[in-house]
């Protein structure tokens, strides 16, 4: 069944829903439902609308809601990916994979070695995509939130941000350096890091660019509290090094 989120404010107590903007032309045009057929409408805050369409216009698209639910695809916990600027388009497909993992928000991070350098015009316009990827990516895996893509921050804004979390993560290819606990080997004690991740904590996870953190940057951020992890024996690039780490804490937090 086809899937489509709406403002809460579309939602009227009528027992009826409005669809407006891109969606209607989807509908009427690509798909070309007719009235009478069922659609799923979601209202962005975990509930689902089992709904009837009984109008279709060129502004909008009426439909009468048969049934409410509360929708079980999210996390048990808030799952921030502070994800620094990598090259080229990689940034969609990790938009895209992360809202399939679950995760809340993403903020992208203009760190020191990052390659990429947005002014204001281009900024605004990458938001806009990857908000669309984050949307488009929520529909097609069920969630019952859109997982916002927040404006670019510098890396220091992003520790901000980060400092009221519960739980910061850093997967970093230093980790092996920072991580001497005695007895015990680096990945033991990335291990019992997420192992003791409790379910309803708030989490951040930072992930570098294709050069990496700056030493500065990490010593910055492991002393507001972010734990630095290890990922393996194998350096990942920056598009996969979130997404096996956000894999992992979807395993572990999934009810």
């Amino acid at each position: 069944m086809n899937n489509f989120f709406v403002d809460i404010s579309q939602i009227h107590n009528g027992g009826s829903v409005e669809i407006l903007g891109s969606d209607v032309n989807h509908i009427g045009q690509v798909l070309r439902m007719k009235s009478g057929e069922q659609i799923m409408v979601r209202d962005g805050y975990g509930y689902e609308y089992l709904c009837e369409i009984t109008k279709i216009s060129q502004e909008q698209v009426l439909a009468k809601i048969l049934e409410m639910r509360e929708i079980a695809a999210e996390l048990p916990s808030e799952v921030w990916l502070f994800q620094s600027l990598p090259k080229g388009d990689k940034m969609e497909l990790i938009v895209q994979k992360a809202v399939e993992l679950g995760v809340s928000k993403i903020v992208p991070v203009a760190s020191q070695r990052c390659v990429v350098k947005l002014d204001k015009k281009r900024e605004s316009s990458k938001i806009k995509r990857w908000n669309f990827i984050a949307e488009s990516a929520a529909k097609q895996s069920g969630r019952g939130v859109i997982p916002e893509v927040l404006p670019v921050a510098r890396f220091s804004q992003a520790l901000s941000i980060a400092e009221e979390l519960d739980i910061k993560l850093m997967p970093y290819e230093c980790a092996d350096e920072l991580l001497k606990e005695r007895n015990k080997t680096p990945m033991q004690q990335t291990k019992e890091i997420l192992s003791s991740i409790q379910k309803k904590a708030s989490i951040g996870v930072f992930i570098g660019p294709e050069g990496g953190f700056e030493k500065a940057e990490v010593d910055a951020a492991t002393a507001i509290g972010v734990k630095p992890l290890t990922l393996g024996k194998r350096i990942l690039r920056t598009e996969t090094a979130g997404l096996c780490i956000l894999s992992v804490l979807m395993f572990h937090l999934e009810e």
